[in-house]
Protein backbone atom coordinates (compact mmCIF):
# COMPACT_ATOMS: atom_id res chain seq x y z
CA UNK A 1 0.00 0.00 0.00
CA UNK A 2 1.05 3.58 -0.63
CA UNK A 3 1.24 4.50 3.06
CA UNK A 4 3.47 1.52 3.86
CA UNK A 5 5.74 2.44 0.98
CA UNK A 6 5.81 6.07 2.13
CA UNK A 7 6.81 4.93 5.62
CA UNK A 8 9.61 2.78 4.21
CA UNK A 9 8.08 -0.45 5.53
CA UNK A 10 9.25 -3.13 3.11
CA UNK A 11 9.47 -6.37 5.10
CA UNK A 12 6.47 -8.56 4.07
CA UNK A 13 5.77 -9.79 7.59
CA UNK A 14 5.92 -6.28 9.03
CA UNK A 15 3.69 -4.95 6.27
CA UNK A 16 1.13 -7.64 7.12
CA UNK A 17 1.34 -6.66 10.80
CA UNK A 18 0.65 -3.00 10.02
CA UNK A 19 -2.21 -3.96 7.73
CA UNK A 20 -3.80 -5.89 10.59
CA UNK A 21 -3.59 -2.78 12.77
CA UNK A 22 -5.14 -0.77 9.97
CA UNK A 23 -7.99 -3.27 9.76
CA UNK A 24 -8.60 -3.00 13.52
CA UNK A 25 -8.59 0.79 13.36
CA UNK A 26 -11.00 0.85 10.43
CA UNK A 27 -13.37 -1.59 12.16
CA UNK A 28 -13.41 -0.23 15.71
CA UNK A 29 -12.27 3.37 15.46
CA UNK A 30 -14.25 4.77 12.56
CA UNK A 31 -13.94 8.40 13.64
CA UNK A 32 -10.20 8.20 14.32
CA UNK A 33 -9.61 6.12 11.19
CA UNK A 34 -11.33 8.73 9.05
CA UNK A 35 -9.17 11.42 10.63
CA UNK A 36 -5.97 9.45 9.96
CA UNK A 37 -6.66 9.80 6.25
CA UNK A 38 -5.65 13.44 6.75
CA UNK A 39 -2.19 12.52 8.02
CA UNK A 40 0.77 12.32 5.65
CA UNK A 41 0.87 8.78 4.26
CA UNK A 42 4.16 8.02 6.01
CA UNK A 43 2.60 8.67 9.44
CA UNK A 44 -0.57 6.62 9.05
CA UNK A 45 0.89 3.15 9.76
CA UNK A 46 2.19 4.31 13.15
CA UNK A 47 -1.21 5.78 14.04
CA UNK A 48 -2.85 2.47 13.14
CA UNK A 49 -0.31 0.52 15.21
CA UNK A 50 -0.81 2.65 18.31
CA UNK A 51 -4.58 2.35 17.97
CA UNK A 52 -4.33 -1.41 17.38
CA UNK A 53 -2.27 -1.96 20.52
CA UNK A 54 -4.62 0.13 22.68
CA UNK A 55 -7.67 -1.65 21.29
CA UNK A 56 -6.10 -5.08 21.83
CA UNK A 57 -5.42 -4.38 25.51
CA UNK A 58 -8.84 -2.80 25.99
CA UNK A 59 -10.57 -5.83 24.51
CA UNK A 60 -8.67 -8.15 26.85
CA UNK A 61 -10.24 -6.28 29.76
CA UNK A 62 -13.72 -5.47 28.46
CA UNK A 63 -14.43 -8.50 26.29
CA UNK A 64 -12.16 -11.37 27.38
CA UNK A 65 -12.51 -14.65 25.57
CA UNK A 66 -14.24 -17.42 27.55
CA UNK A 67 -11.86 -19.03 30.00
CA UNK A 68 -9.25 -16.27 29.66
CA UNK A 69 -8.20 -14.43 32.82
CA UNK A 70 -7.82 -10.74 31.84
CA UNK A 71 -5.16 -10.18 34.52
CA UNK A 72 -3.04 -13.01 33.14
CA UNK A 73 -3.57 -11.78 29.59
CA UNK A 74 -2.43 -8.26 30.54
CA UNK A 75 0.63 -9.71 32.27
CA UNK A 76 1.51 -11.44 29.01
CA UNK A 77 1.18 -8.14 27.16
CA UNK A 78 3.52 -6.67 29.76
CA UNK A 79 5.99 -9.46 29.00
CA UNK A 80 5.78 -8.58 25.32
CA UNK A 81 6.50 -4.94 26.19
CA UNK A 82 9.60 -6.12 28.05
CA UNK A 83 10.58 -7.97 24.89
CA UNK A 84 9.98 -4.94 22.67
CA UNK A 85 12.03 -2.55 24.78
CA UNK A 86 14.67 -5.22 25.20
CA UNK A 87 15.20 -5.29 21.44
CA UNK A 88 13.07 -8.33 20.65
CA UNK A 89 10.45 -8.74 17.96
CA UNK A 90 7.12 -10.33 18.97
CA UNK A 91 5.46 -12.67 16.50
CA UNK A 92 1.92 -11.45 17.19
CA UNK A 93 1.05 -8.96 14.39
CA UNK A 94 -0.28 -6.05 16.49
CA UNK A 95 2.63 -6.28 18.89
CA UNK A 96 5.12 -6.53 16.03
CA UNK A 97 3.77 -3.35 14.45
CA UNK A 98 3.74 -1.65 17.84
CA UNK A 99 7.37 -2.68 18.41
CA UNK A 100 8.41 -1.15 15.10
CA UNK A 101 6.48 2.04 15.84
CA UNK A 102 7.93 2.62 19.32
CA UNK A 103 11.43 2.23 17.89
CA UNK A 104 10.86 4.43 14.87
CA UNK A 105 9.38 7.24 16.94
CA UNK A 106 11.26 6.62 20.19
CA UNK A 107 8.11 6.34 22.24
CA UNK A 108 8.99 6.24 25.92
CA UNK A 109 8.27 3.04 27.79
CA UNK A 110 6.75 4.93 30.71
CA UNK A 111 3.84 5.87 28.43
CA UNK A 112 3.15 2.23 27.54
CA UNK A 113 3.52 1.09 31.15
CA UNK A 114 1.10 3.79 32.35
CA UNK A 115 -1.45 2.63 29.79
CA UNK A 116 -1.24 -1.00 30.94
CA UNK A 117 -1.48 0.14 34.56
CA UNK A 118 -4.81 1.83 33.84
CA UNK A 119 -6.04 -1.27 32.03
CA UNK A 120 -5.25 -3.27 35.18
CA UNK A 121 -7.14 -0.70 37.28
CA UNK A 122 -10.28 -1.63 35.34
CA UNK A 123 -10.01 -5.14 36.80
CA UNK A 124 -10.30 -3.99 40.41
CA UNK A 125 -11.53 -0.37 40.61
CA UNK A 126 -15.25 0.07 40.00
CA UNK A 127 -15.73 3.76 40.81
CA UNK A 128 -13.92 6.95 41.80
CA UNK A 129 -14.83 9.37 44.56
CA UNK A 130 -13.52 12.58 42.98
CA UNK A 131 -12.21 13.85 39.68
CA UNK A 132 -8.76 14.02 41.26
CA UNK A 133 -9.01 10.30 42.05
CA UNK A 134 -10.01 9.64 38.44
CA UNK A 135 -7.04 11.61 37.08
CA UNK A 136 -4.58 8.73 37.39
CA UNK A 137 -6.82 6.45 35.36
CA UNK A 138 -7.50 9.08 32.70
CA UNK A 139 -3.80 9.83 32.32
CA UNK A 140 -2.91 6.18 31.79
CA UNK A 141 -5.89 5.18 29.68
CA UNK A 142 -6.03 8.26 27.45
CA UNK A 143 -3.57 11.06 28.22
CA UNK A 144 -0.63 8.85 27.36
CA UNK A 145 -2.24 7.91 24.05
CA UNK A 146 -2.08 11.57 23.05
CA UNK A 147 1.54 11.66 24.20
CA UNK A 148 2.37 8.51 22.23
CA UNK A 149 0.88 10.07 19.12
CA UNK A 150 2.82 13.32 19.53
CA UNK A 151 6.08 12.12 17.90
CA UNK A 152 4.00 10.74 15.03
CA UNK A 153 2.25 14.06 14.51
CA UNK A 154 5.48 16.00 14.91
CA UNK A 155 5.85 19.44 16.49
CA UNK A 156 7.13 22.84 15.38
CA UNK A 157 9.08 23.31 18.60
CA UNK A 158 10.25 21.23 21.55
CA UNK A 159 8.10 18.16 22.16
CA UNK A 160 7.61 19.11 25.81
CA UNK A 161 5.82 22.32 24.87
CA UNK A 162 3.13 20.37 22.98
CA UNK A 163 2.68 17.68 25.62
CA UNK A 164 -0.02 19.43 27.73
CA UNK A 165 -2.25 19.87 24.68
CA UNK A 166 -1.71 16.26 23.56
CA UNK A 167 -2.55 14.91 27.01
CA UNK A 168 -5.64 17.16 27.17
CA UNK A 169 -6.82 15.76 23.85
CA UNK A 170 -6.66 12.23 25.23
CA UNK A 171 -8.45 13.36 28.39
CA UNK A 172 -11.24 15.03 26.39
CA UNK A 173 -11.75 11.93 24.24
CA UNK A 174 -11.86 9.71 27.32
CA UNK A 175 -14.34 11.92 29.17
CA UNK A 176 -16.50 11.85 26.04
CA UNK A 177 -16.30 8.04 26.09
CA UNK A 178 -17.40 7.98 29.73
CA UNK A 179 -20.50 9.99 28.84
CA UNK A 180 -21.28 8.03 25.68
CA UNK A 181 -20.75 4.60 27.28
CA UNK A 182 -22.17 5.23 30.74
CA UNK A 183 -24.89 2.61 30.38
CA UNK A 184 -22.56 -0.08 29.05
CA UNK A 185 -20.03 0.66 31.78
CA UNK A 186 -22.72 0.30 34.43
CA UNK A 187 -23.52 -3.15 33.02
CA UNK A 188 -19.83 -4.03 33.51
CA UNK A 189 -20.02 -2.83 37.09
CA UNK A 190 -18.02 0.35 36.48
CA UNK A 191 -18.84 3.99 37.05
CA UNK A 192 -16.33 6.53 35.81
CA UNK A 193 -18.21 9.73 36.62
CA UNK A 194 -16.93 10.73 40.10
CA UNK A 195 -19.33 9.64 42.82
CA UNK A 196 -18.80 12.81 44.85
CA UNK A 197 -19.75 15.05 41.96
CA UNK A 198 -22.79 12.93 41.13
CA UNK A 199 -23.88 13.18 44.76
CA UNK A 200 -23.92 16.96 44.48
CA UNK A 201 -26.81 16.51 42.03
CA UNK A 202 -28.54 13.86 44.14
CA UNK A 203 -27.34 11.04 41.88
CA UNK A 204 -25.72 7.74 42.80
CA UNK A 205 -25.09 4.40 41.11
CA UNK A 206 -28.52 3.07 42.06
CA UNK A 207 -30.30 6.06 40.52
CA UNK A 208 -28.30 5.67 37.31
CA UNK A 209 -29.10 1.95 37.13
CA UNK A 210 -32.79 2.62 37.77
CA UNK A 211 -32.86 5.22 35.00
CA UNK A 212 -31.18 2.75 32.65
CA UNK A 213 -33.74 0.07 33.46
CA UNK A 214 -36.63 2.50 33.09
CA UNK A 215 -35.38 3.74 29.73
CA UNK A 216 -36.21 7.36 30.50
CA UNK A 217 -34.16 10.29 31.77
CA UNK A 218 -34.15 11.56 35.34
CA UNK A 219 -33.90 15.34 35.98
CA UNK A 220 -31.11 14.80 38.48
CA UNK A 221 -29.18 12.66 36.00
CA UNK A 222 -29.69 15.28 33.28
CA UNK A 223 -28.16 17.95 35.51
CA UNK A 224 -25.18 15.79 36.43
CA UNK A 225 -24.47 14.86 32.82
CA UNK A 226 -24.85 18.48 31.69
CA UNK A 227 -22.19 19.46 34.23
CA UNK A 228 -19.84 16.76 32.92
CA UNK A 229 -20.43 17.80 29.32
CA UNK A 230 -19.55 21.39 30.23
CA UNK A 231 -16.36 20.28 31.98
CA UNK A 232 -15.38 18.11 29.01
CA UNK A 233 -15.84 21.00 26.58
CA UNK A 234 -13.39 23.01 28.68
CA UNK A 235 -10.83 20.22 28.26
CA UNK A 236 -11.37 20.31 24.49
CA UNK A 237 -10.53 24.02 24.56
CA UNK A 238 -7.23 23.24 26.30
CA UNK A 239 -6.47 20.61 23.70
CA UNK A 240 -7.42 22.94 20.85
CA UNK A 241 -4.87 25.49 22.02
CA UNK A 242 -2.13 22.91 21.44
CA UNK A 243 -2.90 22.26 17.77
CA UNK A 244 -0.80 25.22 16.63
CA UNK A 245 2.24 23.50 18.19
CA UNK A 246 1.92 20.51 15.84
CA UNK A 247 3.49 20.26 12.41
CA UNK A 248 1.15 21.91 9.88
CA UNK A 249 0.56 18.69 7.93
CA UNK A 250 -0.77 16.97 11.08
CA UNK A 251 -3.11 19.71 12.23
CA UNK A 252 -6.07 18.80 9.94
CA UNK A 253 -6.10 15.25 11.35
CA UNK A 254 -6.14 16.40 14.96
CA UNK A 255 -8.62 19.21 14.32
CA UNK A 256 -10.97 16.84 12.49
CA UNK A 257 -10.72 14.21 15.24
CA UNK A 258 -11.50 16.84 17.83
CA UNK A 259 -14.47 18.26 15.91
CA UNK A 260 -15.98 14.83 15.31
CA UNK A 261 -15.44 13.57 18.83
CA UNK A 262 -16.74 16.74 20.44
CA UNK A 263 -19.73 16.24 18.14
CA UNK A 264 -20.69 13.33 20.40
CA UNK A 265 -21.29 15.90 23.13
CA UNK A 266 -23.56 17.78 20.72
CA UNK A 267 -25.53 14.57 20.16
CA UNK A 268 -25.79 13.96 23.92
CA UNK A 269 -27.25 17.43 24.38
CA UNK A 270 -29.60 16.93 21.43
CA UNK A 271 -30.83 13.72 23.10
CA UNK A 272 -31.55 15.75 26.26
CA UNK A 273 -28.94 13.60 28.06
CA UNK A 274 -31.07 10.48 27.63
CA UNK A 275 -28.02 8.29 27.03
CA UNK A 276 -28.24 5.62 29.70
CA UNK A 277 -29.98 3.11 27.48
CA UNK A 278 -28.82 4.28 24.04
CA UNK A 279 -25.60 5.51 22.53
CA UNK A 280 -24.94 8.98 21.19
CA UNK A 281 -23.17 8.76 17.83
CA UNK A 282 -22.11 11.21 15.16
CA UNK A 283 -23.84 10.17 11.96
CA UNK A 284 -22.06 9.37 8.71
CA UNK A 285 -23.34 12.52 7.01
CA UNK A 286 -21.83 14.77 9.67
CA UNK A 287 -18.55 12.82 9.67
CA UNK A 288 -18.25 13.29 5.93
CA UNK A 289 -19.29 16.94 6.11
CA UNK A 290 -16.46 17.61 8.55
CA UNK A 291 -13.80 15.40 6.98
CA UNK A 292 -14.36 15.69 3.23
CA UNK A 293 -13.26 19.34 2.82
CA UNK A 294 -10.02 18.60 4.63
CA UNK A 295 -9.51 15.40 2.63
CA UNK A 296 -10.02 17.26 -0.66
CA UNK A 297 -7.71 20.08 0.41
CA UNK A 298 -5.02 17.56 1.32
CA UNK A 299 -5.40 15.77 -1.99
CA UNK A 300 -5.04 19.05 -3.87
CA UNK A 301 -1.90 19.94 -1.93
CA UNK A 302 -0.34 16.57 -2.68
CA UNK A 303 -1.34 16.83 -6.34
Amino acid sequence: MTELDAAGITDPGLRAAYLECRRINAHYGRTFFLATRLLPARARPAAHALYGFARMADELVDNPEPGVDPAVALDKVGDFVDEVYGGGEPAEPVLRAMADTVRRYRIERTLVDAFLHSMRMDLTVTEYATYADLAEYIHGSAGVIGLQMLPVFGTVGPLAEAEPGAAALGEAFQMTNFLRDIGEDLDRGRLYLPAGELAAFGVDREILQAARRAGRPDPRVRAALAFTVSRTRAVYRRAEAGIRLLRPESRPCVRTSMTLYEGILDEIEAMDYDVLDRRAVVGLRRRLTVALPALCAGWLRRS
